[in-house]
């Protein structure tokens, strides 16, 4: 399992399943080989729906998310 965790608050969004962090990671762009943070918006989660992700995935970030249009992710 990977924890997620909202970089900004440090609070603890769920556990995901190493192939919901896999689909996550081959989705997203790192932008250097240090990253360890995701931006995460309606519109990525949409993207995610139209890709068929999990949607126990899908739910775990919208709720997260909340009305913010985006929020940034790191995990452990």
């Amino acid at each position: 399992m990977v924890n997620l965790y909202d970089e900004g608050t440090g609070e603890v969004i769920g556990a995901i399943t190493e192939e919901q962090f896999q689909f996550m990671v081959d989705q997203l762009e790192e932008e250097s080989t240090l990253d360890q943070d995701y931006t995460i918006s309606q519109m990525l989660l949409a993207y995610f729906e139209e890709l068929n992700a999990d949607p126990e995935l899908v739910t775990l970030l919208r709720n997260a998310l909340g009305n913010r249009d985006e929020m940034e992710i790191t995990w452990d």
